[in-house]
């Protein structure tokens, strides 16, 4: 009886760790981001003038490349009333298209390195590399301005 009450609890205790071992390998949410099984994040935090937004990730070479790059800040300048962007010191890979029309709040790729941050939606001609969309993003003014992606 001893023994089978001991095989008992030994497979108990065997099945209870590898149950605990499953649940920490299926993480959902670290620092406000989402994260799936395979460690791409499916959004991160964007922080602009003090306030924090979200951006829905694509799922693409060029943001997984892109969010190793963070958490970064960047001092992005203003261009033509809609936009604010930034030359990277390095390359991300491509695979642009043109949307035909970009939404306010889209972030994309211009080229191999020009991260863009869009907040008003117009028609373009012009190709770019989605890397995701910041929801409820406000018109922003016509000056240069720090972003944080975190």
């Amino acid at each position: 009886m001893k023994r089978i009450l001991s095989l008992f609890i030994i497979i108990l205790l065997l099945t209870s760790c590898n149950n605990s071992k499953n649940i920490s390998n299926n993480v959902t949410n670290t620092n406000n981001n989402e994260v799936k099984e395979n460690n791409i994040m499916d959004k991160i935090t964007v922080t602009i003038n003090d306030k924090d937004y979200y951006l829905h990730l694509e799922n693409n070479k060029t943001t997984e490349e892109f969010i190793k790059l963070l958490p970064s800040t960047f001092n992005m300048s203003e261009l033509n009333g809609n936009e604010k962007y930034i030359y990277l010191d390095t390359t991300l890979p491509t695979n642009a298209k043109v949307p035909a029309e970009i939404i306010k709040g889209d972030v994309m790729l211009y080229g191999n390195n020009c991260l863009v941050v869009f907040y008003k939606s117009f028609k373009t001609n012009y190709s770019y590399t989605k890397i995701g969309h910041i929801d409820n993003l406000p018109d922003l003014d016509n000056s240069n301005i720090n972003i944080s992606f975190k």
